[in-house]
């Protein structure tokens, strides 16, 4: 519980303003592995998937593109196996958090072809991956979250990765540091 407490208080000390949101139960958090990412979490595999998915919150200092740059850009870090273009694959929805944030979310299957570090020509070679990222609109610009990993494990996470983007808002500061549980095992920020 102390562990719990103490990692959510890091995430939320590190966050820009005051990004909330609700960390589902069987989420695990990491430490981000840059300044960029507000907050990482590892969602544990399936069973029969060789790896875990991945899922990272970014915070550009209010830039980073328009929401059709970023989707596009997403959409270009997977290849179809049969030879589609991975845009006429790609669904895309839009929807408002619990707070009215505008979230526009796209839901991409196929080949995980993405740069291994931004700017690198060594990219990931990752079949029967999913890919799941939103950008949530908020007053101090535009938040990303991306998801990716084996396609059934995301299937298996894909309510939870719903409810944690519905649950984004942005908080007042003295509110901040107070971590509270949001039904059995969620995490609260």
């Amino acid at each position: 519980m102390l562990a719990t407490f103490v990692t959510a208080f890091l995430f939320t000390a590190l966050a820009p303003a005051a990004l909330k949101f609700d960390i589902p139960t069987g989420w695990v958090s990491k430490p981000p592995a840059s300044s960029m990412r507000v907050a990482e979490f590892t969602l544990p595999k399936a069973a029969g998937d060789a790896e875990d998915g991945q899922l990272a919150v970014y915070f550009f200092g209010g830039t980073g593109g328009s929401v059709q740059a970023n989707l596009d850009r997403w959409i270009s870090q997977m290849t179809q196996p049969d030879g589609k273009a991975s845009k006429d694959v790609a669904k895309t929805t839009t929807m408002k958090t619990k707070s009215g944030l505008a979230v526009t979310i796209v839901d991409l299957p196929g080949t995980y072809v993405a740069e291994v570090t931004p700017g690198s020509a060594e990219r990931f070679n990752k079949p029967g991956f999913r890919l799941r990222a939103a950008v949530v609109e908020t007053p101090e610009g535009p938040y990303f979250v991306k998801l990716t990993g084996p396609a059934k494990t995301i299937a298996q996470w894909d309510a939870s990765f719903v409810a944690f983007v519905s649950s984004i808002r942005v908080g007042t500061p003295p509110d901040r540091f107070s971590p509270t549980r949001s039904g059995p095992g969620a995490v609260r920020h």
